[in-house]
């Protein structure tokens, strides 16, 4: 902390004065870690196996029964109870704390699908017999790092278009301004939902699609700091002296509208995630069979016979989603100049 300017100081003092959107930081950044561990905590696979004197590690190479002393060089499956019992005869195995993946089927319930709640399955099975509390921390994950990516990819195209409108105004920022009307009236969903029956949608294309149509949202506030600070003097003066608009832009403007940018980006987090959610839950997200808290939330839908599925994802979700609002509200006030004192 000793690194801080002293106005960073006071406003990280102010943020951990918000209990509340302070501990949801903690509370999030866990959440997110354990999700980027998923493997280590709900795998089909053993994290690791001592075989005949040797370490083999599952997780992370896939091995084929033929390297455990079996007849077939097939991939090995660790739930065969023939290997499990060569491999606790000839050494030991570790597991992760759930033994189901993000795809895995639990083929030794008696229950049909989807299976309530058991010892087995902590949180029950899904429609298709994966298990819900593997998929929520597998679809968390990849809610996340969508949220994450798309607000970073959006946030800063979005910041350099308001700058650049912002900076020079006049006819820049005059058609500048029309082409933002003009494409935020874009049906997006429309176009998503036809691009999705001619290209099979992945990680990469959502992205890539929500990015291109989601870039406005930052560009008003920025636009905004930039027009207002554009006539100052030490803008004019810098000017004059032959500073060139890049520096000026980056090193002298951006900073001031920066801090505006930064209470907006829990918010558009907030937003990007339910963006993903609601794609999955209509069936136009990712592909078929991933990990999704839409998805899970779609078969709760079609599952009224399943509670806890829509229970879960509802929760899932509600946590995920308050802990950001949370987390928006004190970094809002921290960086309010009105609470300065």
């Amino acid at each position: 902390m000793s690194r801080l300017s002293p106005v960073n100081q006071a406003r990280w003092a102010r943020l951990r004065q918000n209990k509340r959107g302070y501990w949801s930081l903690w509370v999030f950044g866990v959440l997110f870690l354990l999700s980027l561990g998923s493997e280590l905590i709900a795998n089909d696979r053993p994290l690791i196996v001592h075989y005949q004197e040797r370490l083999y590690f599952p997780f992370l190479t896939n091995y084929s029964e033929s390297d455990f002393g079996g007849p077939l060089a097939t991939p090995a499956d660790y739930q065969d109870p023939w290997l499990a019992q060569r491999l606790n005869q000839n050494g030991w195995v570790l597991w992760a704390p759930i033994r189901f993946g993000s795809n895995a089927i639990n083929f030794a319930t008696t229950v049909p699908f989807p299976s309530p709640p058991s010892s087995q399955n902590w949180l029950g099975t899904d429609a298709n017999g994966g298990d819900v509390l593997a998929r929520i921390l597998y679809g968390t994950r990849i809610s996340i790092l969508f949220g994450l990516m798309l607000t970073l990819f959006s946030s800063v195209i979005g910041i350099l278009a308001g700058a650049v409108q912002g900076y020079y105004g006049g006819r820049v920022d005059l058609w500048g301004q029309r082409f933002i009307e003009v494409w935020s009236g874009m049906p997006t969903l429309f176009l998503i939902i036809l691009l999705s029956s001619v290209i099979q949608p992945n990680f990469w294309w959502l992205l890539g699609i929500t990015v291109l149509f989601g870039w406005m949202s930052l560009v008003g506030v920025v636009r905004a700091e930039f027009l207002r600070t554009r006539n100052f003097d030490y803008i004019r003066a810098a000017q004059a002296m032959g500073v060139s608009d890049r520096s000026i832009i980056l090193r002298h403007m951006l900073p001031n509208a920066m801090v505006a940018t930064l209470t907006f980006l829990p918010f558009i987090l907030c937003g990007s995630i339910t963006t993903l959610t609601s794609l999955d839950f209509l069936g136009f997200g990712l592909p078929l069979g991933s990990p999704s808290l839409g998805e899970l939330l779609l078969q709760g839908k079609n599952n009224l016979q399943a509670p806890w599925l829509g229970i879960t994802a509802f929760f899932s979700l509600a946590i995920l989603l308050t802990l950001l609002i949370f987390i928006g509200e004190a970094v809002r006030d921290a960086f309010d100049p009105s609470k300065a004192h």
